[in-house]
Formats: structure tokens, sequence, C-alpha cells
């Protein structure tokens, strides 16, 4: 594979596809599926049904600048005596995806679009989850709506579920609106087309970092991932940069956070088990203590959210270039998160990163299957019919999405590997700076800054520490391996 010519990104491809069979997951969508998709048109509903007409509220969604996935919109209006009511609106993708049908069989399967810079492989084919259950821009949509009331301290109120036909009135991006937010651009030209769409965001952003900040306060980990992504000019590769985080995907992930938690506690107020996200406390707390007492911090002897947060603040303010890799660590002896079924009487086992005790995926319908099967149990609360699962096909149902998606970020991990390895493959020689973010029986890994990639250090160097600041030279790539091997020049 000639990875100098200018087919880089069908390269890239073609890693991706077959990293999606050796896991298990079927990159392409089977006959019977895509003879499904061709007789769909867009859902309407039923004059019987109880659908609110919620199209005239100020409507927006917010994504990635090439998202065309949109699972939900957010709108929002002042209360009298202060406080603030959102409305987040959720796709209702099981309005064409029923239960049985072979759409639903290949999205049971895989449990999650599994995204790549080369190749995107939706869970559901483009035709439903880019157009027909994608709350488009100037398209009327079925929904799932949470309606929250919070105080003017930013305190959740009270909450309401229903379903509803919205319209989303501006399509945004993160990093646009974030710009804008911080006072470092104009507001885009599509936002400036909708009336008041200004005061919403503002009020949005306001409320989503009050209710950050309460977040924090109950111990919430607020972590800075490695998360490295490429960017391409026709098939050629350009460049990898580093995701920021900000303020436009702070203020979806704390109203998702919000409506997780409506949903879970609304489920459990009907009397229906339900599929929780959960990260049980870490079993592995011991070494996170022995982790911060190397920066000078004493943790408690038992799993402290608080304290935790706190080092993780201390640190990020002290040392911001080596926070990702200090993050990693503690995601890693955190565990990672999976799914399980909890009962109306069950204790609920909570989510320890996010200081939340019920928490569930139910605002991805379009991207993940365990927010399309909890989608079907909150269509079924509310018109109080017979659930769609049994808590047996539930249990079975949250083993095999747990182990789909740790395969599915697998896929992606490998192919950010060649991804890193091709870009670097005509830098072979060159020295970088970087910092060691690994050393076990296996071998010592070095991160570099510029570009955003990891590799290993050859020969034995067992003596680095973790975090130490070292200046490397690249000695080879393998692209289709994702290897990147690093020589040590020198350590800071």
């Amino acid at each position: 594979m000639r990875h100098e010519l200018s087919n880089q990104r069908s390269s890239l491809a073609t890693i991706a596809t077959w990293a999606m069979f050796s896991r298990g997951l079927e990159p392409e969508f089977p006959a019977a599926v895509l003879h499904e998709v061709d007789q769909l048109q867009a859902a309407t509903a039923d004059p019987q049904d109880q659908v609110r007409d919620l199209t005239a509220l100020p409507w927006c969604s917010l994504d990635n600048d090439d998202s065309r996935d949109l699972d939900q919109l957010t709108a929002c209006e002042r209360l009298p005596n202060g406080g603030m009511r959102i409305f987040v609106a959720i796709a209702d993708v099981d309005a064409l995806v029923k239960q049985g049908s072979a759409i639903d069989a290949h999205a049971r399967h895989n449990t999650t679009s599994v995204y790549t810079s080369a190749r995107v492989f939706p869970m559901l084919p483009n035709r439903l989850c880019t157009d027909l259950t994608s709350l488009n821009e100037n398209e009327d949509r079925l929904a799932i709506v949470s309606q929250m009331d919070f105080n003017d301290q930013g305190v959740m109120v009270d909450s309401t579920l229903y379903r509803a036909v919205v319209r989303n009135k501006a399509q945004l991006a993160y990093d646009a609106i974030s710009a804008w937010i911080e006072g470092e651009a104009d507001l885009p030209l599509v936002a400036r087309r909708v009336e008041g769409m200004d005061q919403q965001l503002q009020m949005q952003d306001a409320l989503a970092q009050k209710l950050r900040v309460l977040r924090r306060a109950q111990g919430s980990l607020e972590f800075e991932t490695f998360q490295p992504r490429a960017t391409f000019d026709g098939e050629k590769m350009t460049d990898i940069q580093q995701q920021p985080q900000n303020r436009g995907r702070q203020l979806i992930e704390e109203f998702m956070i919000a409506t997780n938690g409506c949903t879970a506690r609304f489920l459990k107020s009907k009397g229906v088990a339900s599929l929780r996200r959960v990260v049980r406390s870490p079993e592995r707390w011991l070494r996170i203590m022995q982790v911060a007492s190397a920066y000078g911090v004493t943790l408690p002897n038992q799993p402290d959210g608080q304290a935790l947060e706190a080092f993780l603040a201390q640190q990020h303010q002290a040392d911001p270039l080596r926070f990702p890799d200090l993050s990693l660590v503690i995601v890693k002896l955190m565990g990672s998160g999976e799914y399980v079924v909890e009962g109306t009487q069950d204790e609920p086992t909570g989510h320890f990163g996010l200081a939340v005790r019920d928490y569930m995926h139910s605002t991805a319908p379009n991207r993940r299957y365990p927010d399309l099967i909890t989608l079907r149990l909150v269509k079924a609360a509310l018109a109080g019919v017979k659930m769609p699962y049994s808590t047996a096909e539930l249990k079975a149902l949250a083993l095999h999405c747990t182990e789909q998606e740790d395969a599915a970020q697998k896929v992606e991990r490998q192919v950010r590997k060649s991804e890193a390895a091709l870009l670097l493959h005509s830098r072979i020689g060159q020295s970088f700076n970087g910092v060691v973010t690994g050393n076990t029986d296996k071998g010592v890994w070095v991160r570099i800054f510029n570009p955003p990639a990891e590799g290993r250090l050859m020969g034995n160097m067992s003596a680095l520490r973790v975090g130490e600041q070292v200046h490397v030279r690249l000695v080879s790539t393998s692209v289709e391996r994702g290897f990147i091997d690093f020589a040590l020049e020198r350590a800071h």
C-alpha cells in the first residue's frame, strides 16, 4: 500500500473496514436492510396519539461541523420566578425503525455508529440517520421531549417527558458557537437569521455553566482526554488536531446529562426496568491514591469523587501540558463504563465520573442502540402499553451493547494509530518533544505534541517515569499496524 500517493483516505478507509471485520462488527448493510429503507417514507403523527405541536419553539441543533445524524435539539424560555425551562428534543427513531425489522437487527448487532476520519460506519443507513430520522433544519420531525425547569441557582425543580413534533430552526456547530460565546467571532449567519437565537444561546450557555459548577461541587471529574482528529483535503490527509473541549460542547454535555437523568427517573416512576449506563466506584482506588501521592497529594482511603476532582483541577492548573496524560491514567484506573439493567427497587449504581446516581443513554438513538431501546421503553410507558422488552432480554442486551461498544472503541483507536503513522511516515528521522505516557512490562510509550500522536520508545527505557518530558527521534512507522517507534535522544 503506497501511502505517499493520493489515495490516503481510501487506504485508511480500507484499514477501518478490516478493523470492523476483525472486531466482529458489520461494516456493510445487508441487502434486506437496504430494501426496507427504500420502502420508508417520513414518519407522521397518528391523530390518536398524544403528540404536541412544538414546531414554533426556537429549536437549534449543536454538533460537530460535519455531523449529519442529528439526534437532539434544544430550546429554552424564562420562567416568571427567575428560573428557566429547558426543552430537549430527541429524535423518535423508533417511528421508522421497528423492533424486529432487518434495519433493527443490523443496529442491534453493531449497537453503535463507528466514527473514523476516513469513513463513518453508521448504525443506521444514511437515508435514515441523516435524513428521515435526523432532526434536520426546516423539517418537521417526531421527537420525545424532556421539559426541565430549573431555579435561578441551576437546580432542577421539575421535569416531564412527552411526545411532540419539532422543527429545527438552525443547525449549528460547536466550535463556531463557542468562538461567539467567548467573544472571539461573530454569531454564525445561520443563527443570526433566527430572531432571538442569540439570546437563546446565551441563556442556555449560562445555565449549562451553572449545572457544570454544581456537578463539579458534587465530585464530577473534569478530564481532558486525548482525542486527535485527522483532517483531509480530498484524498490527502493534511493534519491531525486535538479536539478542543469548549463552551459549545459543554452546553450540550450538561443538557444531555440532565436529560439522561430525567429519563432514568421517569422510567423508574413508571415501574419500568431500564438500561442504565454506569461507571462503578473505582476498584483500583489504591492505585489512584498512589498516582496522586506522586504529585504530593493525599486522597482519602475510600473512593471520593470530590477529593479526586479537587486533585485533577489542581493539576490542570499547575501543568496543563501534561494534564491529558494524567487524565488518561485516571480514566484507565477508574475502569470503563458498562450497561446494566436496574429494576425499580434496585439501588442505583450511578456514574462515578459524572457524579450522578440516575443515568442512562437516551439522547442519541440514531447512533447508539441502547438509546433506541430506551426510546421504545419511554414510548410504551407514555402510552401505558406492555413493555417491548422483558427484563431477561434487557440483561442480554446490556451485556451485548457493552461488548460491542468496547469493540467499536478499539476500531476507532486502531484507525487513529494508523492515521498518525501515515502522517508521520514522511518525517522519519525528525526529532520531537514529547512526554512519557506509559511504562509497563510491554514497553515505554511517549506522546508527541505536534502532531498529537503516541508511539513506543525503542530499547530499555524502564528508568523513565510517566509524565517525564523527553526529546525523541522518529525511527519507523507501520500504517497497516498503526505502529510508531521512537528512539530517545534525551530526557529533559
